[in-house]
């Protein structure tokens, strides 16, 4: 059983794009070290691809919507079954065409009468 009563998102997206980024950015690290335009190119195109390629796999199920997921799906093993329609709430669907489920946020009821104060009995300034 796990020590955590939830998902900490660990995916195969966020891990792969991480790795790639973290070399990315070292290589921008050593392109400012050593004042070298073509190491500080080639870091940022690293850094580029490392967005895309977990843009990928993101839309190929290997990401996570926002938000708790069910346990049974919480293994690196596990596509993200809603995945191929969209995350409701996720601007990478949005930007990959897929909208999403219909999950709508509830709005706030508005009230047409004014708000009072509501009177406890201490005295202000007391």
């Amino acid at each position: 059983m796990s020590a955590h009563p939830y998902d900490h998102g660990h995916t195969v997206a966020g891990w792969t794009g991480c790795g790639i980024a973290v070399a990315g950015t070292a290589l921008l690290g050593a392109g400012v070290c050593t004042v070298s335009g073509p190491l500080l190119a080639a870091g940022a195109a690293v850094d580029v691809l490392a967005l895309l390629v977990t843009w990928a796999l993101h839309l190929a199920g290997w990401g996570k919507p926002s938000g708790p997921r069910p346990r049974e799906e919480w293994s690196r093993r596990v596509r993200d079954s809603g995945a191929r329609a969209g995350h409701a709430e996720c601007l990478g669907c949005r930007m990959a065409g897929r909208r999403g489920g219909t999950a709508v946020v509830p709005a706030r009821p508005v009230s047409s009468t004014p708000v009072t104060p509501v009177e406890t009995g201490v005295a202000v300034g007391s």
